[in-house]
Order: structure tokens, then sequence, then C-alpha cells
């Protein structure tokens, strides 16, 4: 082996250096290729298309007012071509650093959720070594509310619980946070988790100067989310610019404010609104700190964003490229100069358009969103196990999430193009067109006096809310296709364990490791420290009281004090194939407890050939719902076909054949079924000719199964008459 490896090294190299060596090629002519102009590709696909019309078939529309052409030309971008600009400069459309990711790749940031700290710190530690780039931790809902574990409802239901300084000191335990940024988004106000971080970074002798990351805020956002906050904004506004104004004395490279767009990417908001109202809650922090004398260069570098990457790949790039320009604009006419208008990007897959049910496929939907995200110049990743929607992570799911990112990096090569899309005829069109649709959004929110009056109005919620019903419809409709929940359904498939966490197991404990730890501090010189907290509210008093060991309620509480919040209509989360998945349950729910299922029997009429690719398609539309389809090789005639309809005892039949041949099946075979099954719905595959409508209901048909049928709602139809649904 190795002298046949050896002689085909040798082979190689002479063939290379003959290669090299014949510069005088020859000249291949072309011109036998005449190029296609546009007309006569359009002619050629107007005939493809076999009478379905050019418009409908080659434009796409978005949820964003936006219509995908089926080419693009230069002739029709010329005018926005990148040509006189540079990526990192100019209005950083095209990026905002000037070699990309050469010298500095994109974060990679994992989310550690593990409920102990103890044990989330052991995650975090682990993400580390497997390739992650950031120490990312997400914490439970309670920490997030400023709420201490005993008053916890479910302690560790979307992350880590903390409480106390104790818990900080476990879960920051032995990180190597001057190498590696830290990341955490914490709530309405960052004052209580910056205190506890930096009393552990202080304890462990760390130099706190070196911190870098974030600890964001997003006060706004919580609003959104929860229809109120504990205090009102104007409180927490005081508190950001007091984080704000510590940071740049004390830890100069860390954020304190996250403007994320997840309250709206979840409520349905289309890729335009979700940009929109994000930048216009990000005007309001700047805005806020402004007023509270913090600088417009702190200001704006305290800011750090967070989007959801969607599943209209080009649309996603367009949004990161459309987004920095407009941010670009915004602080520079509050007078910040060319750094503090770079925009710093914290982007993950939108959880809106993952699925419970054929989970794996999400890790394919969140690969196009990484990759969008990264041709779109985000700053750092952070990648969903594809079990979001059902449980928190275990190692197998996070390894993929990682592992994608890694290949990208390390195998793909996407560390190398600088500005990948830009030149793409297509790309640069895209990016006009939002950044227009976005500032045209951004303005109207301004125009009602910024996005918490539009918010207190309604008028955010109102549009997405509409975009949300446009949604679900198009996903009834199969126009919008969720593989393995509206389309191509897994029959055999059984949901994956939640892992439900004991609830009550868990408080305990970590109730039990908080009174461990407090039992050891001077309750009397906590006191002291909370009473100073909340007659001057300030970082390093807050910091003060962390070490004299209280808690984040008790900080909170000391530092907001009595103001009242305002309240709004909040944004339900929701995702796009919620409907399908109940849908789904319900039938599965059913056929466990009653041991029966809804039938539907398909009467093939004719050959295979005549009937099976409209009984493949029904096949497929009914088993969206689960239910029982009963097959066959078809029926030659239609006293055969009712025969064995109603041995079949089916709760519905669908008629599957062609459009030539139903004229004549039809008038005969409908009454048939009917006779057969009283009670049955009687369904024809395909959609009846209008001159043919009135006959075929007069024969019997009740319903139609088509590409445009509501799938949704004839599945909910049959439930309802099974005794499923009331």
């Amino acid at each position: 082996m190795s002298e046949i490896g050896e002689k085909g090294e040798l082979d190689l190299q002479a063939i290379l250096k003959k290669a090299e060596a014949q510069t005088d090629f020859p000249e291949v002519p072309l011109d036998e290729f005449t190029p296609p102009t546009y007309d006569e590709w359009k002619e050629a696909c107007i005939a493809l298309l076999k009478g379905a019309p050019f418009e409908k078939k080659m434009y796409t529309k978005t949820y964003e007012g936006i219509t995908f052409d089926p080419m693009y030309f230069r002739k029709d971008t010329e005018d926005i071509l990148p040509k006189a600009s540079f990526p990192g400069m100019g209005d950083f459309m095209r990026g905002s650093q000037e070699n990309g990711y050469v010298g500095k790749p994109w974060g990679i940031a994992q989310s550690c959720d593990e409920t102990m700290p103890k044990e989330n710190n052991e995650l975090l530690r682990h993400e580390i070594e497997k390739g992650s780039t950031i120490y990312n931790i997400r914490l439970d809902s309670a920490t997030l509310a400023g709420k201490d574990v005993k008053n916890a409802e479910k302690p560790g239901d979307e992350g880590v619980s903390v409480t106390a300084l104790g818990d900080m000191n476990a879960l920051l335990d032995g990180l190597k946070l001057e190498e590696y940024p830290l990341y955490i988004y914490a709530g309405a106000t960052a004052l209580p988790m910056l205190s506890l971080v930096a009393s552990s970074v202080k304890a462990s002798k760390k130099d706190l100067k070196k911190l870098k990351g974030f600890i964001g805020a997003n006060p706004i956002g919580e609003l959104v989310e929860h229809g109120k906050n504990a205090v009102s904004l104007n409180k927490l506004y005081d508190e950001m610019a007091l984080a704000a104004k510590w940071t740049k004395e004390n830890a100069p490279e860390l954020k304190t404010v996250f403007a994320r767009s997840d309250v709206f990417s979840r409520g349905g908001a289309n890729d335009v609104q979700e940009a929109a109202y994000t930048l216009s809650v990000a005007v309001s922090y700047l805005r806020a700190l402004l007023e509270r004398g913090v600088d417009v260069e702190t200001a704006a570098k305290q800011i750090v964003f967070g989007f959801s990457m969607g599943a209209n790949f080009f649309l996603q790039i367009a949004k990161l490229r459309a987004l920095r320009p407009i941010w670009a604009q915004i602080v520079d006419a509050f007078g910040g100069s060319k750094e503090a208008q770079r925009m710093h990007i914290h982007a993950k897959p939108a959880l809106f358009f993952k699925t419970v049910y054929d989970p794996y496929v999400n890790m394919l939907r969140n690969t196009t969103e990484i990759f969008s995200g990264v041709v779109g110049g985000l700053d750092s990743f952070e990648s969903s196990p594809f079990d979001e929607p059902i449980r928190k992570g275990d190692e197998f799911s996070r390894r993929i999430a990682r592992n994608v990112q890694i290949i990208l990096q390390e195998e793909f090569g996407l560390l190398q193009p600088i500005d990948p899309a830009g030149g793409s005829w297509a790309v640069e069109t895209l990016t006009k067109q939002m950044k227009e649709k976005i500032w045209e959004e951004f303005q109207a929110i301004e125009s009602k006096g910024g996005i918490v009056e539009a918010l207190k109005a309604g008028y955010p919620q109102d549009a997405i809310a509409k975009v949300l019903e446009d949604r679900f419809k198009a996903a009834e409709l199969r126009k919008d296709r969720i593989v393995g929940n509206n389309m191509y359904p897994n029959m055999t498939e059984k949901l994956l364990d939640s892992r439900e966490e004991d609830i009550n197991e868990v408080k305990k404990e970590r109730i039990a490791e908080v009174d461990a730890y407090l039992a050891k501090i001077d309750v009397s010189a906590k006191d002291g420290k909370l009473a100073a907290l909340k007659s001057d509210v300030s970082i390093d008093k807050a910091i003060e009281a962390a070490e004299a060991g209280a808690t984040i309620e008790e900080i909170a509480n000391a530092a907001n004090g009595d103001s009242a919040s305002e309240e709004v209509k909040a944004i339900a989360p929701h995702r796009w194939s919620e409907r399908f998945e109940a849908l789904r349950k319900i039938t599965e729910n059913y056929r466990d407890t009653k041991g029966d299922n809804v039938k539907i029997f398909l009467a093939n009429m004719g050959p295979i050939p005549q009937h099976k690719a409209r009984a493949d398609f029904t096949t497929g539309f009914l088993q969206v719902g689960a239910f029982e389809v009963l097959t066959n090789n078809g029926f030659e005639t239609v006293d055969d076909a009712a025969k064995a309809a109603k041995e079949s005892g089916a709760d519905a039949v669908v008629i599957c054949s062609t459009d030539a041949t139903y004229p004549e099946i039809v008038p005969a075979l409908a009454p048939k079924l009917h006779d057969a099954l009283p009670n049955a719905t009687v369904f024809l595959a395909g959609a009846a000719p209008k001159e043919l409508s009135d006959t075929y209901k007069n024969a019997g048909i009740d319903e139609y199964i088509s590409v445009r049928a509501n799938c949704y709602q004839i599945l909910q139809l049959l439930q309802k008459k099974k005794g499923m649904i009331a």
C-alpha cells in the first residue's frame, strides 16, 4: 500500500508540474451558447407552469410586505451596490468589524440552565472545554423577577436558581472570567445581579476591570412580557443609569443593558416589527440614560441587542444588515461617535419556529438560522438545543447545538469571507427594502411618543396579533409548511420525555442550601447595609449589602422603593405549530384512554395509478390529526367500494380518483356511502369545478380535501363529530 501511495504522489506531482509549465491554453469559444433574455426565460417558465399564473407562482410574498422576485439583476441594483464602502466602515451595513471574523470569530454562547448553582457551574466549565467561548448563564423566572427561592413558584423552571452570594460564588467558582465573556440576562434591572457578580469576583481576588460581556437589564421587554413590572420604569431607568456609571468606572468592558426582541418574536411578530420595536426600546433606554447624566458614548456602548433568527433565510441576513446602519444613524443623531455607533448583536434561533412533534427537525431549522445570522454579521450566537420547546437540554442536544457552530467555523470556513452577502443583487435589494420598512415602522412608534406610549395604546400588540393571525391561517391552509406537524407527520413518533423536575424536592434542596449560607451571616450587619442602600441607592452599597449576606429580594426591595409600575397589555408567547400540536395531542389522548380513534376509509376508485396521487395526499392530510386512515388498492365498482366502507365502520369516507372520472363516479357512489354509513362525513379528494359543485353537493359530498382546504378546520370537525372535543 505504501508503494502505491508513493507512486500516486509522484504521478500527481508530475501532472502539477506539467500544468504549471503549460501557459498557452487554447481559447474555448462560447458563441454556440446564446444567452437567453429575461422574456425568453419567462416564456419557458410559463410553459412549465402549465397554466398556473406566473405572477402567483414565481413571486413570493412575505409577512413583512416584501415580495421576493424570481430573479434579480445588476441593472436594477446598480445604485445600491456597496462600491464605495468597506466592511466595518461607513454605516456598518457590511459588518461592524473591518476584518469580519478573521481576527475575532463570533462568540459561541451556549446557554447553561441547570437548576443548582454548583451543577450549572460544572456545565459552564464543560461548555468551554467543548468549544463554547462565552459563559452564558440563564436565570430562572424567580431570579429574574428578583425573588428569593423561598418565594419561587417553580425554582429552576427555565434556568439556574440564585438567591444570595453563596449561590453566586458556587456559580462562578473557578471560571476564567478574565479570559471568557460572561453573559447574564438580568430581567427588569441589573442592580441585584450585578451586585452579586461584583461581590463574587471581588471575593475571588479577580480584577473587575477584566470582567467583560453583559449583565443586561431589559425593563420594557419585561413590561411587555408580563404586563407590568415590580416598580415603575422611571425607577428602573434610575438603576440602569447607576449600573452604567458604575461599570464605566469599575468594569469598563461590561455592559448592563440588553435590548432583546424575544417578547416580540415569540408573539409572532414579523421581522420588520421585531427590528423596529426593539430599536424603539433601545432608543428609550438611550434617552433615559442621557436624561440621567450618562454621556452618549457611555450610554450607546452599554447597549447589547438581542435578536431572534427566524425561518426566512434571506430576510434574516437582510434584517441584520439593515439594523446596523439604522442604529448608527440614531446614535449619530444623539451625537455619538463612530465607535459608539457600532451595534453589538447577540442572536439565537427563534423559538416561535420550533416544534414539539418531530423535534429533530429543529436541528435543521437551527442550522439555517445560525447560518443566516453569521452571514448577516452577528457578534455572538446562542444555538438552542433542538428539544428547547419540550425540556432543558441534555448532553446530546447541547452538544449538537454547540457543534453546529464549531463546524461552521472550523469546517465550513465561515470565518474567512468578510461580508459574504455584500454585492449580492438579491440581498442588497432586500436589505434596502428592510431598511426602509424598519425605519418606517420605527418612525410610526416614535410618532406615538415612543415604544412605551405605543404599548400603552396597544399599537404593537395589535399589529403583532394581526401577523400572528395571518401565520396561523397560513399554517391551517398549509401555505406555511411545518414539517412533522401540518405536513409529513410521523405516525410512529413518541413524544420526548419532558423530564419534569420534582419541584417540591428542588425547592426543598435549594432552600436548605440558602439557609445554610444565611445561617453564617451577621443579621444586624446585613440589615445595616440594607438600610444604607435604601437611603442612598448605589451599586457600591448594593455590593456591600450582598457581601453582608443580603438576598436578591432584599437588595431589590431596598433599592426599588414603592413606585407603582405602568401596566400594558402583555404579548403572550406562541409557536407556529402549537395549534396543530394541541389538535394531535387531543387525538392521542382520546386514543390512549378510549381505545378508539377517528377512522377514515379511502374509497379508492379504479387501478392504483388512477387513485394513488390523491390517496397519498389525503392520507398525509388526515394523519396530521393522528387519525387512522384505512387504505386499499382500489375498487372496480361503486358497489364494491360502498360495501367495503360499510364493513370498515369508518367515521368518514374520502372518494379518491381523478377529475376525469369524478363526474361518473361521484353521483353514483356518494349516495351509496351515505346509505352504508349514515353518520359518516363524505369527502371528495380534490376541488370540484364550479360547473359540477352543485352536482357533487346534491350527490352527498360534504367537504373537499385539496391543496386549498383548511386542514386544521377539517381535522377539528372530525374530532368534534367523534366526541373528542365539545
